[in-house]
C-alpha cells in the first residue's frame, strides 16, 4: 500500500526525522491562508507517483497569492508522469512546504533485500535524480549496507553511510538519527520501502528530509489499522481496490482475455501461455489457495466489469484448493452475473473429476480444456470469435 508524501512526512516526524514545515490543502483559499504562514513555499501535487516535478506537479510560490493560484491550477488537473502512464492521475490535494536553501542533495532508503530476507540501507550522493537510472548507469554512486531484521540498526552502519556520503561533524550524528528512525519505522510498521529523495544539507548546515515516501506490505496491514486508515482509494485502480476487499490478488492489464487462476506462479505461467498462443491477458488474478464460492463470484464480477474482456480462462490446479469448490463457485458466478462471454475452464488436481461433473451437470455453456496449453488456445480462439461477432454487430 502506498501513502501520500504529506502522510509519510508526518510518520517521519513521529520517528524523529527532520522534515520541513508543511500543510495539506484542498482549495485555493486554504492555500492562501497557509502560505501566509509559510511565506515563500513549495506547492506539491499529492498523487501516488514519482517524477511529479518534471510533470509540473511541484512549483515554487513566492507569495500567498501565487500559492493560491498554483493550487487552483493543480487541483483537478490530470498529472501525467513516467510512472502513471498516459492515463495520469487526478490531483485532489496539494502539500505546501517551506522553501529550503539547499547546499547538497543525497539519496537515502531502507528496503528489503530479496536475496537475504533482511533489510538494506541504500545511500547515494546522487540525490534528487531518478535513482533507478543512477543505479543502472553509475552503480558505483550507490552503497548498500545490510541490516539484520532481528538486530535492527547499528551505529557502525550509520558510520559506513556517513563515510560514503562524505559527511562530517554534526551531520554524521544527524544521519545516525535519521537512519535509526527509518529502520525502526520500517520494522514497526511493516513497510516495504522508506525513501528520502532528496535528503539535503541546507545552507545552514543541517540535514533535512525534503521528500518522503513510504510503501507498506499489504499482507501485514491487518496488524496496522492506523496505517490502513491512511489509504487513499482515489489513487488506486477501482478494480484492484475491489479485489483487495475479497483477498484477491488482482492487477489490471491491457489485453482481452480474463484470467482466473489459483497461485501466483500458475497465474504467470497462464499469462505466458496465452501470449504464446497469440493472445493477450487482461489481468493477473490469483484467487489463492483458500478460495470460497463467494471469492470466485467476486472474481467473476471483476472480470465481467472489464469492458476489454472478450473471453475468460479459468485455470485451476487443485492442491489445497479443491476443484469441486471452484466449479461450484464458477457455476454460481455465471448464474449471478448472467455471463455472456465465452468461458474456458481447465481443472486438474484434487477433486478434478468431481469439479468437471459439476460443470457438466450445470448445463451452462462452458468450454472444457484438457490442459493449460489447450485452455489458452481455446480462450484465444473464443476471444477472437467473440470480437469478430461484436464487430459485425451479431452481439
Amino acid at each position: 500500500m502506498k501513502i501520500h508524501e504529506y502522510q509519510a512526512a508526518e510518520l517521519f516526524r513521529t520517528y524523529g526525522l527532520p522534515v520541513p514545515e508543511g500543510y495539506l490543502v484542498t482549495e485555493k483559499e486554504e492555500a492562501f491562508e497557509k502560505a501566509s504562514v509559510l511565506g515563500s513555499c513549495v506547492v506539491k501535487a499529492q498523487v501516488h507517483s514519482g517524477g511529479r516535478g518534471k510533470a509540473g506537479g511541484v512549483k515554487v510560490a513566492k507569495t500567498p497569492e501565487e500559492a493560491a493560484a498554483i493550487t487552483e491550477e493543480m487541483l483537478g488537473k490530470c498529472l501525467v508522469t513516467k510512472q502513471t502512464g498516459p492515463e495520469g492521475k487526478i490531483v485532489r490535494k496539494v502539500y505546501l512546504t517551506e522553501v529550503v536553501s539547499v547546499e547538497k542533495e543525497y539519496y537515502l532508503s531502507v528496503t528489503t533485500d530479496n536475496e537475504s530476507g533482511n533489510l538494506v540501507i541504500i545511500v547515494s550522493e546522487a540525490g534528487g535524480t531518478e535513482i533507478e537510472e543512477t543505479a543502472k548507469l553509475y552503480p558505483e554512486k550507490l552503497k548498500k549496507i545490510p541490516v539484520s531484521v532481528t538486530e535492527g540498526f547499528k551505529t557502525y552502519q550509520g558510520l559506513m553511510a556517513a563515510d560514503f556520503l562524505k559527511l562530517e561533524g554534526e551531520n554524521r550524528k544527524e544521519l545516525q538519527q535519521i537512519l535509526s528512525g527509518m529502520v525502526k519505522l520500517y520494522l514497526e510498521k511493516d513497510a516495504s520501502l522508506a525513501e528520502i529523495n532528496p535528503l539535503v544539507r541546507t545552507e545552514e548546515g543541517a540535514l533535512l528530509c525534503l521528500d518522503a515516501k513510504i510503501n507498506f506490505d499489504d499482507n501485514a496491514l491487518f496488524r496496522h489499522p492506523e496505517i490502513t486508515a491512511l489509504r487513499d482509494v482515489d489513487e488506486e485502480d477501482p478494480k484492484e481496490y475491489e479485489a483487495s476487499k475479497y483477498g484477491l490478488n488482482y492487477i489490471s492489464l491491457s489485453g482481452n482475455i480474463g484470467c482466473l487462476v489459483n497461485g501466483a506462479g500458475l497465474a504467470m505461467a497462464t499469462m505466458d501461455e496465452i501470449k504464446a498462443m497469440g493472445g493477450t491477458p487482461a489481468n493477473f488474478l490469483d484467487v489463492g489457495g483458500s478460495a470460497t464460492k463467494e471469492k470466485v463470484t467476486a472474481a467473476f464480477r471483476l472480470l465481467t466489469a472489464d469492458e476489454k474482456v472478450e473471453a475468460i480462462f479459468v485455470n485451476i490446479f487443485g492442491g489445497i484448493m479443491h476443484c469441486d469448490t471452484i466449479a461450484e463457485g464458477v457455476t454460481a458466478a455465471v448464474a449471478e452475473t448472467g455471463l455472456t462471454l465465452p468461458l474456458v475452464v481447465r481443472l486438474e488436481g484434487t477433486n478434478a473429476e468431481e469439479g468437471k461433473q459439476i460443470l457438466k451437470a450445470s448445463g451452462l455453456k462452458i468450454t472444457a480444456a484438457d490442459d493449460m496449453a489447450d485452455g489458452a488456445r481455446k480462450a484465444v480462439d473464443e476471444a477472437r470469435a467473440f470480437h469478430q461477432a461484436k464487430k459485425g454487430g451479431a452481439l
